[in-house]
């Protein structure tokens, strides 16, 4: 089971600088082929089909737990999108043509099909596709694909970051680069005592520091590189098995923590009339509000 906060793992900063293109690139990482909604899944399924469990539990709580991340890094990128669209448009009756600054935008779908918020899909509108999961059933092959993986997304999130200098993107990126960074390890090591074969010596892949990127380089100083979360607060402690002794980069200790990590809340997200969204008048709110008073049994005041 999963048990969710009505938070995300940092802060993203709110600044009024639209920019849709910075939105679109940030996509790829949301529903590209590397992106988040790629990793989520290839766990998620590994650990629903994971054979032998109490056998290999390291490996099993190593994955699981990923996996509880995940879901907060596709939250994290969503929001990162809605950051960058905000203030791409401003409110008006449908003759003054509200929604002209964003028709040369190179991603229509979020105007179009939404309103200018984050979708499941990569940064040329394609929609995530489930042929990116792979599950075969076998751990070291599983392991070693979830590297790959993992790596993979690292330089997505580099080439990204190379695009943009988007504040909201940036912070983003460069949290997810350290994080992301800490799934390659974490998979390196499993693959290591799987096997007896020192991935670790691979990373980092590409062979560029976290720290060359500001955004990452601030993670990195507070030791956010070095912590696993159980993302439970009594199952899958076993990842102590796997994730231990010092990073291969910087040789700090590593270190699991029960729970998961203290987040921030979520800001509300403002209404856009001009996309009809959400689309409930002073009106309809009053009404919406009586109605619920009763279903309370409130006495509604007139």
């Amino acid at each position: 089971m999963f048990k969710r906060m009505d938070e995300i793992l940092i802060e993203i900063p709110s600044v009024e600088r639209p920019d849709p293109n910075a939105a679109a690139a940030v996509q790829e990482l949301l529903g590209g082929k590397f992106g988040e909604m790629s990793t989520l899944n290839n766990y998620l399924y590994q650990s629903f089909n994971f054979r032998g469990k109490t056998k290999l539990k390291p490996f099993y709580d190593l994955v699981t737990s990923i996996t509880a991340e995940e879901l907060g890094h596709v939250e994290l990128v969503a929001h990162a999108i809605n950051k960058c669209y905000m203030g791409c448009t401003k409110p008006g009756d449908p003759d003054s043509t509200p929604l002209k600054p964003v028709k040369d935008a190179r991603l229509s779908y979020s105007f179009l099909q939404g309103a200018q918020g984050a979708l499941p899909v990569d940064s040329m509108g394609r929609p995530w596709s489930g042929e990116h999961v792979f599950n075969s059933g076998n751990l070291v092959e599983d392991l070693l694909h979830n590297f790959f993986l993992e790596c993979g997304a690292r330089t997505h999130k580099m080439k990204v970051y190379e695009t943009t200098d988007h504040p909201a993107a940036r912070e983003v990126v460069g949290f997810l680069l350290v994080r992301g960074g800490v799934h390659v390890v974490a998979y390196a090591k499993a693959l290591e005592v799987a096997t007896g074969v020192n991935v670790t010596k691979l990373v980092p892949i590409p062979k560029l520091d976290n720290k060359a990127f500001k955004e990452a380089k601030k993670y990195e100083d507070k030791g956010v590189h070095t912590k696993l979360y159980t993302y439970s607060d009594q199952d899958f402690g076993d990842i102590a098995k796997i994730w231990k002794g010092t990073h291969p980069e910087d040789g700090q200790p590593l270190e699991v923590l029960k729970g998961v990590p203290k987040g921030v809340p979520i800001q509300e997200a403002p209404e856009l009339p001009e996309e009809f969204a959400p689309g409930i008048s002073a009106e309809d709110f009053q009404a919406i509000s009586k109605r619920l008073q009763q279903a309370a049994n409130i006495p509604v005041m007139n």
